[in-house]
């Protein structure tokens, strides 16, 4: 037996290494699962991801991995639905709190941080668990324009011009890093069609409109609106007829 193997009991206890088996376990579950990819823009920001039912008797409109948290934020979360949806509920809470607080809404990049600094809370405490999810938050910010974000289990948070989370992520990633130089000046059709597009990329397959999500924000004024299948569809004929031209 390893002599690890007595170090991974506790969330709390380093090995001689110097890790911490339990987070490694967690970061393991929450890259399971599907893959989702932000990208921002010139004035524009967008989220997509996988949609699967796993069920045919399940109503589609009831599964969803993107969330509204407020009128100008939204999030992709995978990993744990049930823990998904603990941290899409703690965000929300934190949300209209700061406005009623404050008399405005929550920022993205605060409420990041404040989701990031829960989450590494859930780190340092055997009693606890950390949330087996990652978050890409997104919005539109007033001063700083289109954000994305990228809050994991551990507590990190960092903006990224694009971000990708789940199995495939180390794909979507390379991909991303190829066009980031031209991602600055994309509108918002070819924000989507660039992640509709990395997502494809990296799955090797082709979408229906039912297979995936996408979010997205448009401006400063721009509310979360997450796109219809006939949206989504017409993004997919584009991106075919551009991909024959």
């Amino acid at each position: 037996m390893s002599r690890d193997s007595n170090y991974d009991h506790h969330i709390s206890i380093f090995s001689p290494q110097g890790r911490l088996y339990q987070m490694e376990y967690c970061f393991k579950a929450a890259s399971s699962g599907l893959t989702g990819v932000a990208i921002r823009g010139k004035d524009s920001v967008c989220v997509v991801t996988q949609k699967k039912v796993p069920d045919r008797l399940m109503e589609p409109s009831s599964v969803t991995h993107l969330f509204k948290l407020t009128q100008k934020v939204g999030c992709c979360v995978t990993g744990s639905m049930a823990d998904s949806k603990s941290m899409v509920q703690r965000a929300r809470y934190e949300a209209g709190k700061w406005a009623f607080d404050n008399g405005y809404p929550m920022p993205v990049s605060v409420l990041a941080r404040r989701m990031a600094d829960l989450a590494q809370v859930n780190t340092q405490a055997a009693a606890s668990r950390p949330l087996a999810c990652i978050g890409l938050f997104v919005g539109v910010d007033d001063e700083k324009g289109p954000q994305v974000f990228k809050v994991d289990c551990a507590g990190h948070y960092l903006p990224f011009f694009a971000a990708a989370s789940g199995p495939k992520e180390q794909e979507a990633m390379n991909f991303l890093e190829k066009r980031v130089t031209d991602m600055k000046d994309f509108d918002n059709d070819e924000v989507i069609r660039t992640a509709i597009t990395c997502l494809g990329h990296v799955l090797g397959s082709d979408f229906r409109g039912t297979e995936i999500e996408v979010g997205t924000i448009i401006g400063k004024e721009g509310r979360f609106h997450v796109l219809s299948e006939e949206e989504i569809e017409s993004h997919l004929n584009a991106i075919a007829d551009d991909a024959d031209a």
